[in-house]
């Protein structure tokens, strides 16, 4: 088993910037492909950002040219850089590991979930 932990969520304005983290508890890390979702209020949670074992990354439609995901694994660590943060942005973020590395990344076929860490962006 490996333990997901996020840590960096909080508040920001409108435009502003933030950083997630998420380390794992175990030194497999570097095995899994990492990623982030996001679930606002009333919706779906949905596939945000991933960053395979070798640093290929995929970004959702919704956040590409805002956002960077990022690992390193001496650290057994994936950061979520969000930049020019939208009001919509808005939702608990998880944490995702997957064995495997291919698209679509889904909840269905996560491995393991962080509890997840409450990003606010005001306008």
């Amino acid at each position: 088993q490996v333990q997901l932990v996020e840590s960096g969520g909080g508040s920001v304005q409108a435009v502003g910037s933030l950083s997630v983290s998420c380390t794992a508890s175990r030194r497999t890390f570097s095995v899994y492909a990492m990623g982030w979702f996001r679930q606002a209020p009333g919706k779906e949670r949905e596939f945000v950002a991933a960053v395979s074992w070798n640093g290929s990354t995929d970004f959702a439609d919704s956040v590409k040219g805002r956002f960077t995901i990022s690992r390193d694994n001496a650290k057994n660590t994936v950061y979520l850089q969000m930049n020019s943060l939208k009001p919509e942005d808005t939702a608990v973020y998880y944490c995702a590991a997957r064995r495997t590395y291919g698209s679509p990344w889904t909840q269905s076929n996560t491995d393991y979930w962080g509890r997840g860490t409450q990003v606010t962006v005001s306008s």
